[in-house]
């Protein structure tokens, strides 16, 4: 799955579920999944994320990480990249 992560910017503000977008958090945006919906996520580790957020809307990308769980797994460097995922 194409992931990248998104930080600043969006620290603070509302996600599409109503809650407020911390970027240290371990969340993610998925443009159908449920929200609630946990994932662990790999790639030169691993995370679990939750589901609290649509997105992401650029190219064929089909998760957008927090900035706190891509740092987990060290996506931050390449910030756009294939990584394996698990439903939980």
């Amino acid at each position: 799955m194409l992931s990248s992560w998104y930080g600043g910017y969006f620290h603070g503000r509302t996600t599409a579920n109503g809650e407020t977008y911390n970027m240290y958090g371990h969340t993610a945006a998925h443009k159908t999944l449920a929200f609630g919906t946990r994932l662990e996520v790999c790639y030169d580790g691993c995370v679990t994320v939750r589901i609290n957020d649509r997105g992401p809307y650029i190219g064929n990308r089909e998760l957008d990480l927090s900035y706190g769980a891509a740092n987990s797994i060290g996506l931050i460097h390449s910030g756009v990249d294939y990584v394996s995922f698990t439903y939980l």
